[in-house]
């Protein structure tokens, strides 16, 4: 089963020779690896470029095992480059080789080799992105499937893969998983032999119950404030733990380098700038999240807020949590200060929308309450009221839209 991932295609395309390293980032298991030696060499074959002139290098294959050290892989990769014809270098799992920069400096000296990597999340950071090429590197974010992406092989209607997604996530591999036994040993299993494993011998981490500690409170708190002083006060409140506040931002820091997690920080509207802490966190792929609660906690407000938070940031927005401070007369004719939440503000270059995420249509009673942020913003930008009800988008009197949730993730409403 091929799952289309057209716009993550459609950017190595439009990077083709530009004279830099493609590297291609994200979560594991999001599709990384297909996206290069599947989608992206057909595509290669279908403008018809020869099979050799496509060097393609799986890392983490014991037969290329000797190719680990870097002076082999670059030797081996110049032997393939048989005149001076264009060559496409395909690189899987490149962490896997000691002091690789070396590797990819030297072939970026090669004017007639184009060159594209993956590497494991937790290995191969935009950090070391940043460090290793000195600006000659060029990321493509991966994400788990976006729930088009989902939707466009899954075998049912809305409801049954709204229902699915909500409770496994969009990792690709999840759509070829059968029950629902499958699928949560499948996430459980991931989470915990993958994903945690990799963090704390990264990171050298000892006490493996304090990051335990932090990803149960994460996961349960999914989208809401908090920051390690507030978080090393829960521990030592609720659970008698002491933890201290900076080794909880260091694990935060790990967390989100490993692109498990996403921070969402809060942004003074009318202030124009940011305010410091607290902020959000929500998990890159919201079955990770349900996996490590054991699905015990599949509340859909909270997991809806998640999924709308990727679904913006897949299409390219920059997301942060909207605050809106406005100060008013009180009873006594004193002046006080309110404040009110944004779910997110969504920013792409010069566009900017306003988000918030409302579980129902609001009530005649409830109206002021969920709309009050918004319409106490004064500027011009779209602002937009997401409901669970399947209803097309439509507007209030004050240009306000409410638009259901089918339409929000399967259409294109930019």
């Amino acid at each position: 089963m091929e799952i289309k991932r057209d716009q993550y295609l459609e950017q190595l395309k439009s990077k083709e020779w530009n004279g830099m390293i493609k590297v291609i980032t994200g979560l594991r298991r999001s599709g990384k690896s297909y996206l290069l030696f599947n989608l992206f060499t057909d595509y290669l074959r279908s403008r018809g470029i020869e099979e050799r002139r496509i060097i393609k290098v799986v890392l983490d294959d014991l037969d290329n095992e000797h190719l680990r050290e870097k002076h082999a892989l670059y030797e081996y990769i110049k032997s393939q480059i048989l005149d001076e014809n264009q060559y496409y270098v395909l690189i899987d799992e490149i962490q896997l080789v000691d002091e690789f920069s070396d590797v990819l400096n030297s072939l970026l000296h090669r004017k007639n080799v184009d060159t594209y990597v993956t590497g494991s999340n937790s290995k191969f950071l935009s950090t070391d992105i940043l460090t290793e090429f000195r600006g000659r590197g060029d990321e493509i974010r991966v994400y788990p499937l976006s729930f088009k992406e989902f939707m466009s092989v899954y075998d049912g209607d809305f409801e049954d893969a709204w229902d699915d997604y909500y409770r496994y996530g969009g990792l690709p591999y999840i759509t070829e998983l059968n029950t629902e036994k499958e699928k949560s040993d499948y996430l459980k299993t991931l989470f915990a032999k993958t994903y945690l494993t990799d963090i704390l011998d990264r990171h050298r981490i000892r006490n493996k119950d304090e990051m335990d500690e932090l990803l149960d409170v994460l996961s349960s708190a999914v989208g809401s404030y908090t920051n390690p002083s507030k978080l090393s006060k829960t521990f030592k409140s609720v659970k008698n733990k002491s933890i201290k506040s900076s080794t909880l931002k260091n694990y935060i820091d790990y967390l989100k380098d490993a692109f498990l997690i996403s921070e969402a920080k809060r942004y003074n509207v009318k202030g124009k700038r940011y305010i410091n802490s607290p902020a959000k966190f929500f998990f890159e792929d919201i079955g990770l999240r349900n996996a490590r609660l054991n699905f015990r906690q599949t509340e859909e407000n909270h997991i809806m807020e998640n999924i709308i938070y990727n679904e913006l940031r897949i299409r390219g927005f920059d997301v942060d949590v909207g605050v809106v401070e406005v100060f008013v007369k009180d009873k006594m004719n004193k002046t006080e200060r309110r404040t009110y939440e944004i779910d997110f503000v969504a920013n792409k270059g010069n566009n900017k929308i306003y988000i918030q995420s409302a579980y129902k249509i609001p009530s005649s009673e409830k109206e002021n309450q969920e709309l009050k942020s918004l319409r106490n913003v004064s500027d011009s930008f779209r602002k937009i009221v997401v409901v669970e009800d399947r209803i097309k988008p439509r507007r209030y009197e004050d240009g306000i839209e409410l638009m259901g949730l089918k339409y929000f993730l399967l259409n294109d409403w930019e």
